[in-house]
């Protein structure tokens, strides 16, 4: 049964998504605040069912969407030659579902922390320190 948290939940998670998604637009990146809300919120909504009907499950869940998710991020992984490029949107990819993940603990605070944390790596991204 849906509740009042579980849809505070789910609106954090579109709000972290979209920040970060922000962040990467601006930068020119390829994956923008859809593409990283829906992984946020996919995130909280599976854990918020998972801890619902299967919380014996919860670990193998997480595992089994910090698996999938790295198959996504290696998608946009582009190798051409001795230049890589997309790694940072994949570590991205893969740490906003850990945001999500959290959140959909109940873990906010932290959660919300990371997000910052990831918020500021990429905006830092900008400054050349050579």
């Amino acid at each position: 049964m849906i509740e009042y948290v579980d849809v505070v939940k789910l609106l954090l998670a579109v709000l972290v998504g979209t920040v970060i998604g922000l962040e990467r637009r601006k930068a020119k990146k390829p994956t923008g605040f859809r593409t990283l809300s829906m992984v946020c919120l996919g995130s909280v909504f599976i854990m918020i069912l998972a801890l619902e009907y299967f919380p014996l499950e919860a670990g193998r869940i997480v595992a089994g969407i910090l698996t999938g998710l790295g198959f996504l991020g290696a998608g946009a992984i582009i190798a051409t030659g001795k230049d890589v490029s997309g790694l940072t949107t994949a570590a991205t990819i893969w740490a906003v579902a850990i945001v999500g993940i959290g959140i959909g603990l109940g873990e906010y605070m932290i959660s919300l922390v990371l997000a910052a944390f990831i918020y500021l790596l990429l905006w830092s991204g900008k400054f050349k320190f050579r």
